[in-house]
């Protein structure tokens, strides 16, 4: 008897138009990748380049040692928060066979859509927290691998 994979997407047009989602892709295995600038800002430039494609905006990013959180917003109808993670994610998983053949993404990502109650601000300072509570830390301003493209990240959590 073969085993199917539970789908736990929502339909793809859920992730369209003017919505807000955040992302988070693992590292297969757990790796430490992203512990040095160089491969952290090569992949903020494919996160830049992908968030424009889709006509979407970078409320925030962290690049934990083996995984990513990203929060982002579609702010036109044709926005396409869906095709930005995917492509993000082939993209990065080609650099990777490049440039770290050991190191692979993990089959899937998790995702969320966030209504419109819920409270952006109050999101984005925990996934900022992620490095304090991982004790790498004493505070989340120090952490280098955290940012927004588009907005002060200071300015959005006080």
């Amino acid at each position: 008897m073969k085993i199917t994979e539970k789908k736990h997407r929502l339909p793809l047009n859920l992730y369209k138009g003017k919505r807000i989602a955040n992302f988070t892709f693992c590292i297969k295995n757990r790796e430490a990748v992203f512990t040095n600038s160089s491969t952290v800002e090569t992949f903020i430039k494919i996160l830049k380049e992908e968030h424009e494609k889709a006509f979407c905006l970078n409320w925030a990013y962290v690049f934990m040692p083996d995984h990513l959180h990203i929060v982002s917003e579609g702010i036109l109808e044709k926005s396409d928060l869906w095709k930005m993670a995917t492509i993000f994610k082939k993209r990065t998983g080609f650099w990777f066979s490049k440039n770290c053949e050991s190191i692979k993404w993990q089959k899937d990502f998790y995702d969320h859509i966030h209504r419109k109650d819920e409270d952006l601000k109050k999101h984005i300072k925990y996934i900022l927290e992620n490095p304090l509570r991982k004790s790498l830390i004493q505070e989340w301003k120090d952490y280098k691998f955290a940012g927004s493209l588009n907005f002060g990240i200071e300015e959005i959590i006080e």
